[in-house]
């Protein structure tokens, strides 16, 4: 049997840069020689261009509250056939769903259903040790649900000075891990407009630049 692995992407809102991590994730992957499938949480029809732009295949949408989990078990087993590993990025912030009291449609609800561990990106301009607090918030909302918040991406770090005090803060604080820090680059910006994202075909994104990110992630 192959090796498989796969993690869920999620944030605390939208805007923290979960498309541009999530790309660079996927193509640093790629270009480990992995077959690589993308998946996004929630309806949208733009981010997952991106994802078969970095990965080479058909991204997939999952969604609890418009497929059920039956639904989102089954579309997730027929995308990943075949492939090395698996990014699922999330919609909006970790626990936004249907309503404050229910949890379906959020990234929370398909990170339990398909049993991932999830990876939080946070864009941490202006943020040192407050990080922890936004962290511990999160990991505890998501062990409630039986979700593992496994580690940290910080997004927009200034300087690599600054990511080290970002880890150095988790650490103390006893606190999932600081896995890696994106900087500030023109590379992770992605162009939007007013309800998000420009699609692959009306932006100026390509494989050089999935290629980009990918050498930032590496770093």
């Amino acid at each position: 049997m192959r090796d498989f692995h796969a993690f869920c992407l999620a944030a605390p809102r939208s805007g923290e840069g979960k498309t541009a991590v999530a790309v660079a994730l996927m193509r640093a992957l790629v270009r480990r020689g992995l077959a690589v499938q993308g998946c996004k949480c929630g309806p949208d029809y733009i981010d997952p261009t991106f994802h078969t732009l970095a990965t080479g295949r058909p991204a997939c949408n999952l969604d609890t509250w418009m497929m059920g989990e039956a639904g989102v078990r089954a579309q997730w087993r027929a995308a990943v056939q075949g492939a090395d590993a698996a990014v699922c990025e999330g919609v909006m912030g970790l626990l936004d769903g249907r309503a404050p009291d229910d949890l379906s449609g959020s990234t929370l609800d398909c990170a339990r259903v398909l049993h991932l561990p999830v990876l939080l990106v946070v864009n941490v301009r202006g943020m040192a040790a407050s990080l922890t607090a936004l962290v511990e918030g999160f990991q505890q909302q998501a062990a409630r649900h039986g979700v593992r918040l496994a580690g940290v991406i910080a997004n927009n770090a200034g300087s690599p000075r600054h990511a080290d005090i970002l880890r150095q803060a988790l650490e103390k604080a006893g606190l999932p891990p600081l896995l890696g820090a994106l900087p500030r680059h023109e590379a992770c910006r992605i162009p939007e407009r007013q309800l998000g994202l420009l699609p692959v075909a009306e932006s100026d994104c390509d494989t050089a630049w999935t290629d980009r990110l990918a050498e930032l992630a590496e770093n």
